[in-house]
């Protein structure tokens, strides 16, 4: 799934490639994508992309005051074209095509754009036309950006205040902080050497700071490690600069110690035991309880 630094980096991409062309089209090519009727998409026709900017994990491309907003869930990507002017139409329910965005053409005759692409059967890739971005439902529901200046350790304090929420959880949602998923989430909590299943109520102040100090780190490390990457690129930065996320069985590279995983219905986690829990690993929920 693309996060923060994922869809930081694809802003910037954005910026520089879409930002002062004139919109020719957006074809809808899986109609479940598109989760708004008014304005209608066609309205994005003949406006001229303004900004791009995020909110979380959503991006949010400004075409003269209308707002094109995207999420890309759990398996949705987008894919850059330098010339669509040949691009043959999709039938909807045939690849994993969501949505094509079509520009004007260049000074080379060329029709630049980009596809929002969807893999595999849980369709959740959006599309929002809207007026103003906070009519987005996801987006007006938005904890703070831990990019952001206001994003401070008492910031951090007053949210882990009291909540009985898994670390692990409470970094993931996003309801409580802006962009952080499972893979990054996995390696704030690596950087932090923290259980991801201790409570957040449980936290020191001295563990608030530590964890606070691996949130911003983790994230601005993968922004930088990211940025100016075109956007074919980013999921292969991400996965070679991860160091524990997906690579249960392999060696820590910080202690050495084996990675190990904790799996789940629809998701899993991964933790290093040395550097995180003592030693001890985590059992399996499924069959007992989490060691805290």
């Amino acid at each position: 799934m693309p996060e923060l630094p994922e869809v930081e980096s694809l802003v910037h991409f954005l910026r520089e490639r879409a930002v002062g062309r004139t919109i020719l089209g957006v074809d809808v090519v899986a109609i479940q994508a598109l989760k708004t009727f008014d304005p209608p998409v066609t309205a994005l026709g003949g406006l001229t992309v303004t900004g791009v900017t995020r909110h979380g994990k959503f991006l949010d491309l400004d075409c003269d005051g209308l707002h094109l907003v995207i999420h890309l869930a759990r398996a949705g990507w987008l894919r850059w074209r330098e010339d669509l002017s040949g691009a043959k139409p999709v039938r909807p329910g045939k690849g994993p095509l969501a949505v094509r965005v079509r520009l004007a053409h260049d000074d080379e005759g060329l029709a630049p754009g980009f596809e929002l692409t969807e893999a595999g059967t849980q369709k959740r890739l959006a599309a929002y036309v809207t007026k103003n971005p906070d009519d987005v439902p996801g987006v007006a529901a938005l904890g703070p950006d831990p990019l952001d200046e206001s994003f401070t350790v008492d910031a951090l304090k007053r949210i882990v205040g009291g909540n009985r929420t898994q670390i692990k959880g409470l970094l993931r949602d996003q309801k409580i902080i802006a962009g952080i998923g499972n893979a990054y989430s996995d390696e704030v909590l690596h950087a932090a050497k923290m259980s991801p299943f201790k409570i957040a109520a449980t936290l020191t102040d001295a563990q608030i700071a530590d964890l606070h100090e691996a949130i911003v780190a983790t994230l601005r490390e993968a922004v930088e490690r990211a940025h100016g990457l075109a956007a074919k690129d980013l999921k292969a930065e991400k996965k070679s600069g991860l160091r524990v996320h997906n690579r249960a069985g392999q060696p820590c590279d910080v202690c050495g110690d084996t990675i190990r995983e904790v799996s789940f219905a629809d998701s899993a986690l991964q933790y290093c035991p040395t550097c995180q829990t003592g030693g001890k690993p985590l059992a399996d929920r499924r069959l007992s309880r989490l060691l805290k």
